[in-house]
């Protein structure tokens, strides 16, 4: 399995997430990264509820997004096109918005999740899978 160390990575988010709340995720793909995810969690515990669950699929060439509820997922959700590419670094921007949560990558919109789960129950902010992670700011 491809990754590294510093993975799975949690940042606490004791306020939630509110409009206007952007997390600045920088990493880089590795050359054999299968997938890797990005989670904002209800909780931390095992099983927690996903506002959103977001999940490039390097196998696929796909974006997925989703939300977990009461151990379910959700409506798959697909991007339009695929942004990441193996050996390569990139900068995601995750933004809090009215309607859900908007993904930049690089300096291109990506994708509007609208929301399905409160932003303000989000506590836990989670990457993992092949993934090379530099920082995540939360600002």
């Amino acid at each position: 399995m491809a990754g590294s160390s510093n993975l799975p990575h949690k940042t606490s988010l004791p306020e939630g997430v509110r409009v206007g709340t952007v997390m600045k995720i920088r990493g880089v793909v590795p050359d054999n990264a299968g997938r890797f995810h990005i989670n904002l969690l209800c909780s931390d515990e095992e099983g927690a509820e996903a506002a959103l669950h977001f999940n490039p699929r390097l196998d696929q060439s796909v974006v997925v997004f989703n939300t977990k509820e009461q151990g379910a997922w959700g409506k798959e959700e697909r991007g339009q096109g695929f942004p990441f590419q193996r050996g390569q670094p990139f900068e995601l921007l995750l933004i809090a918005t009215g309607e859900g949560f908007k993904t930049v990558v690089g300096d291109k919109e990506y994708y509007h999740f609208r929301y399905r789960v409160p932003a303000a129950r989000v506590r836990v902010l989670e990457v993992g899978g092949d993934l090379r992670l530099e920082s995540v700011k939360i600002f």
